[in-house]
């Protein structure tokens, strides 16, 4: 994929990442995903860590409150929104040219009427000029549309070298906004379940044997895992081979 295609995925992949924003996975098993499948483990881990430390707590403290969203998909919106936010400003500093500015008061007297009239005109003109550059909607703003997906497509215009009151972006900065755009790409892919991938499990998940199980999925695939040493492979529908 071209930087221009992961920025554009950036902003289209968005409203799923806020549909997933309110929506907690409820997980039953392989079949949910490998996504769904690991966040389960995460979190058998995460609420046997919270009963220890409810043994220690303090019976006057306040109790434990169920959190109404996704923890995951918020620490992912949040990183990528701020890393594209930032890049945009960054570039923006460098490319952006400043705007025209309004012409000076005259100061003195003109010789003639007609002198008068010609510069009053000519401040009309570049005043309206100045204010239109100002005002430029392919300018990127230092406030109001700081969002991701907003960020992400005026990084294309700068990548597809889209007119307007910029210079060309350099090799170096073409090449910064396609590692952030492809890091970002990633991170949402992850947390969408979008890609395929694998995953070695630790603590207490282990075979019967007692070696080490990796899980592979993601794309849309039916999760599997296979023990590292005795060869055993599960599937949704339990020990397909073993050892």
């Amino acid at each position: 994929m071209t930087t221009s295609q992961h920025l554009r995925t950036i902003a289209t992949t968005w409203t799923d990442l806020r549909d997933a924003l309110g929506t907690p996975t409820t997980i039953g098993g392989l079949g949910h995903g490998l996504r769904g499948y690991l966040t389960r483990l995460d979190q058998y881990d995460a609420e046997e860590a919270a009963a220890l430390r409810a043994l220690e707590r303090d019976p006057a403290q306040i109790g434990q409150r169920p959190i109404p969203i996704s923890l995951r998909v918020y620490d992912t919106m949040r990183t990528v929104e701020a890393a594209l936010v930032e890049l945009a400003d960054q570039t923006a500093a460098v490319v952006q040219r400043p705007p025209l500015t309004p012409m000076p008061a005259r100061r003195g007297f003109y010789a003639s009427e007609r002198d008068r009239r010609i510069g009053e005109e000519d401040r009309a003109r570049r005043d309206a000029l100045a204010r239109a550059d100002m005002a430029d909607p392919r300018r990127w703003k230092l406030n109001g549309h700081r969002t991701a997906p907003y960020a992400a497509l005026w990084l294309i215009t700068r990548i597809d070298r889209r007119p307007g009151p910029f210079d060309p972006l350099s090799e170096a900065q073409r090449h910064r906004i396609g590692v952030v755009a492809v890091g970002a790409v990633e991170r949402i892919e992850a947390v969408l379940d979008l890609a395929s991938g694998e995953r070695e499990l630790g603590g207490e998940h282990r075979c019967a044997c007692g070696g080490k199980i990796k899980v592979y999925g993601g794309a849309g695939a039916t999760p599997c895992a296979n023990c590292l040493d005795c060869g055993a492979l599960w599937t949704e529908q339990g020990i397909i081979v073993a050892a």
